[in-house]
């Protein structure tokens, strides 16, 4: 597997993986042409060195995962970084297969090479399975998340 940054012309596909999860057919819009908001987003994440937008490919160059690390500085911990992982996604025809499990693995070990301390995610209590999956992977419950949309 190739793990790299993503480029503008991954955009389409990343999205395609956000819009088939159960989930991400509520938020997203895979329209053609794309809206803006998407590239728009991209530029910034791209521009940012605190985060990282990531796309996995197999041998033969197809994009088949996407996931998105962001560095969180903090004076707690004496100062400490997290890294966040985020819209972890993996094309339908190449779940089940091992490549979420190698590509989670590749993010700890990125953001641990980075100097992050911790590794935290958030996922919907909606995705049992998702959870489990991460919860397989070493993770554990230890916070109790909140949100407000604004």
């Amino acid at each position: 597997m190739i793990y790299r940054k993503a480029k503008r012309e991954d955009i389409p596909i990343i999205i395609k993986m956000l819009v088939t999860d159960k989930l991400g057919k509520l938020r997203e819009k895979f329209d053609d042409p794309l809206p803006e908001s998407y590239y728009t987003a991209f530029h910034k994440i791209d521009n940012d060195p605190q985060q990282e937008l990531i796309v996995m490919e197999n041998e033969e160059g197809e994009v088949i995962g996407t996931l998105q690390l962001s560095y969180l500085q903090y004076l707690t911990y004496q100062g400490g970084l997290r890294a966040q992982i985020e819209s972890v996604r993996i094309k339908d025809d190449y779940t089940g297969k091992g490549y979420g499990t190698e590509f989670l693995k590749w993010a700890v070990t990125r953001a641990k090479d980075k100097g992050a301390h911790v590794v935290q995610l958030t996922s919907d209590k909606k995705r049992p399975e998702a959870i489990q999956f991460y919860k397989r992977l070493g993770f554990k419950d230890s916070h109790e998340g909140m949100k407000l949309h604004l």
